[in-house]
């Protein structure tokens, strides 16, 4: 980061020490001591503990074991965040594009709303040429997963950008408990191997996993799909007390299937599982390198990490058709990047003299280094044309101050301060209508948070109850931020900011009524400055107004016997725009799921036959802002079937979409034309309606694993 840019971010207005720059001398100035054993030390919330009260600090917040995951039937890797009680991934494209999210009314599209890390390393990518923070998950592997810690809400300092409903923190396993061999065959050319073993040798754990996979899915357009995935990875100690170090490697390219207008499906003019466009799809590739150190001792804790990413993607979709011609309206979207940063982080646990408070104070950095960001118009993946192109460089920092404190037995406190400040430059390379728009911009924005807990008390076995409130933020694309042309065709582009404000508030409690039952009940709000889109597809930001959402969570983990775990969850939530939208008076948000529930059932209690069952239910959401037009709801199950012939020997059988629900994964209101309407002149500037993508029908997957 130049170094004229790092100045301007520890140095306010007033020429005078900022925020920052006293939180970096906090955060690297030495320990300090007091007397006595801290009580509030750093903490694991873990939805599998029999007593959930005393270490949270919201009702909505949680971790996910790997035990959780084992048994649990997937199609995707992205659905390991689908045990975030109320969030729904689907897809409407293909297998090796970003899933997309939905959670608390929001639809997160790829990732805009919700933040995601996995070893420290940041998911969602900014100014990104499909859209802002664009989170790619499917170079997890899921059999790696440790834990998956999250939190809803804007309530917790050390989340910043995009965490506007929430966050998660993936880890992997330091170690493995033995060496495996995974396969796996099924419908439709699905092939996976996955090896994965580790070494322990003078106190250091070596992992090392490969994986290679591929699939056509049910489309008539096979999917092609092929992906190659590899992780190393170097530890010692624990997270709390060790290092680690981390590289990853992973590339996909695709062949899609679109989202399709849904009139095309039902006259006949592509079957159920078609496309409209002959060569949508892409290439994809991330190869990164991580590392974290941490120590904690009785008085205080220190943690540090650091990662460097190199990303890039070429994606190519005909969203509209065939609104421009026989031809087609296929284009691509081009990023290639590379990301670094890292944060540090220093607690001190201050005794009995001082409430048993802990206060942290932490630095983060990221620093995106975009080469080339590109919109062209193509043909069969060809380039025709440029819309836009542009090479940008944003620089984000931020400092938090967050302090716990124990006032009494049934009283705690967490309140936090938290600054980030945005520079970006974007210069424009390429475009007829780009070529005046580009230059700098800056933006920040100081986040308070506060959280007070009341408990734990015996009421239904022990409860504590829950108050949360705190301001967050999404940024916007900085070619959003800078752009004065609209780069389609030269008209004047609306001025839009680099930063747009939230602000949220929940109530909640956690119990635990009977043995082996543990439940969390809340109810939330979250105000957003504007429903701030960057659309890759037009190269241009399009903002809808204010918005405002509530809602109602009830999660339940229940433990009824050794073995057993059920998951049961339901999320209610309403989202309106503030005012009405002046082309059809509604104020409905697209997309804005009001009703999911799932219920989970795994069983596994080390002999022969182990499993999983899991049902999932979306009610119908408005597809525009009148809601006169609703998706159609529709309810789904998985199921996995286990055998252990031998400790070292397993067979599993997957079987997805179990009673093979007609539904549709996705569904948008909007204009878009088929071949045959364009020819036979009936298109225009493109015909509105639903535009469908459909769930994949009942798919049987078996899996073989061999341990050594």
């Amino acid at each position: 980061m130049p170094s004229n840019v790092l100045a301007r971010l520890l140095q306010s207005n007033s020429g005078k020490p900022s925020l920052l720059a006293t939180a970096i001398m906090l955060a690297f100035s030495g320990n300090l001591h007091a007397a006595g054993v801290p009580t509030l030390q750093e903490v694991t919330v873990s939805s599998g503990a029999h007593d959930l009260t005393g270490v949270a600090d919201s009702a909505t917040e949680g971790t996910v074991t790997a035990k959780q995951l084992a048994n649990r039937p997937l199609l995707r890797p992205a659905e390991v965040l689908e045990t975030i009680p109320g969030m729904v991934v689907t897809q409407h494209s293909g297998d090796g594009k970003a899933n997309q999210y939905f959670l608390r009314g929001f639809n997160l599209d790829h990732g805009s709303d919700f933040a995601t890390h996995l070893m420290g390393m940041p998911a969602n990518m900014v100014s990104h040429a499909h859209g802002q923070g664009y989170m790619d998950l499917n170079f997890l592997i899921p059999e790696l997963i440790g834990s998956v810690k999250y939190r809803k809400g804007v309530y917790a300092a050390e989340d910043g950008d995009f965490a506007t409903t929430g966050s998660a923190r993936i880890d992997y396993l330091r170690q493995l408990d033995h060496s495996f061999v995974d396969i796996g065959l099924g419908q439709n050319n699905y092939r996976r191997v996955l090896a994965a073993g580790g070494k322990e040798f003078n106190g250091f754990n070596l992992l090392g996993a490969l994986e290679v996979s591929g699939n056509d899915g049910p489309w008539d357009q096979p999917e092609n799909l092929k992906k190659y995935n590899g992780v190393l990875r170097l530890t010692s100690g624990t997270a709390a007390n060790g290092f680690s170090l981390t590289g990853m490697a992973y590339q996909a390219d695709w062949t899609a299937t679109e989202h399709v207008p849904e009139r095309a499906i039902t006259s006949g003019e592509i079957g159920r599982y078609g496309a409209l466009s002959p060569n949508d799809g892409g290439k994809t590739h991330r190869y990164s390198l991580a590392g974290d150190w941490a120590q904690t001792t009785a008085t205080g804790a220190r943690k540090a990490s650091l990662y460097v990413i190199d990303y890039g993607l070429n994606l190519f979709s005909a969203p509209s058709g065939y609104i421009s011609g026989a031809q087609g309206d296929q284009h691509e979207q081009a990023d290639e990047r590379t990301v670094w940063g890292g944060q540090a982080s220093q607690s001190w646990f201050l005794g009995p003299n001082w409430k048993d408070t802990e206060i942290t104070a932490g630095l983060q950095l990221r620093h995106d280094r975009i080469s080339k960001v590109g919109l062209y118009t193509t043909e069969n993946r060809r380039r025709t044309g440029t819309v836009r192109e542009d090479r940008i460089e944003e620089s984000a920092v931020a400092a938090l101050i967050e302090a716990r404190t124990q006032w009494t037995g049934w009283l705690r406190t967490n309140l936090g301060l938290r600054r980030d400040q945005i520079v970006a430059k974007s210069t424009a390379l390429g475009g007829q209508y780009n070529m005046d728009n580009g230059g700098s911009t800056d933006a920040g924005q100081t986040s308070p948070k506060l959280g007070v807990i009341f408990g734990p008390f015996n009421l239904l076995g022990q409860t504590e109850f829950y108050a949360n409130w705190g301001h967050g933020f999404h940024s916007n694309d900085a070619r959003g931020a800078t752009a004065r042309i609209n780069p389609q065709d030269g008209s004047t582009a609306e001025a839009v900011p680099l930063i747009v404000k939230a602000k949220g508030s929940e109530l909640g409690m956690r119990a635990a009524p009977l043995k082996g039952w543990s439940s969390s009940l809340s109810i939330w709000q979250m105000e957003l400055a504007s429903e701030l889109v960057f659309i890759g597809d037009e190269g241009i930001t399009e903002p809808k107004g204010a918005s405002q959402r509530h809602g109602v969570e009830w999660s339940n983990y229940i433990t009824p016997a050794d073995g057993w775990i059920i998951d049961a969850d339901i999320a209610w939530s309403q989202a309106r725009f503030k005012e009405p939208n002046p082309d059809n008076g509604g104020r409905h948000v697209p997309n804005a799921i009001p009703l999911t529930a799932s219920l989970a059932l795994t069983t596994d209690n080390g002999g022969p036959w182990f499993g999983g069952l899991r049902l999932r239910y979306l009610g119908a959401y408005a597809l525009e802002e009148t809601a006169e037009q609703k998706s159609s709801a529709f309810w789904m199950a998985n199921l996995k079937a286990g055998y252990r012939f031998s400790p070292k020997l397993q067979v599993t059988l997957d079987v997805l979409n179990l009673f093979e629900k007609q539904a549709n994964d996705i569904e948008y209101w909007g204009g878009a034309c088929t071949r045959s309407e364009t020819l036979g002149g009936s298109c225009g500037g493109g015909i509105a309606g639903k535009l469908v993508h459909p769930l994949e029908p009942r798919t049987f997957r078996l899996g073989l694993r061999a341990s050594f």
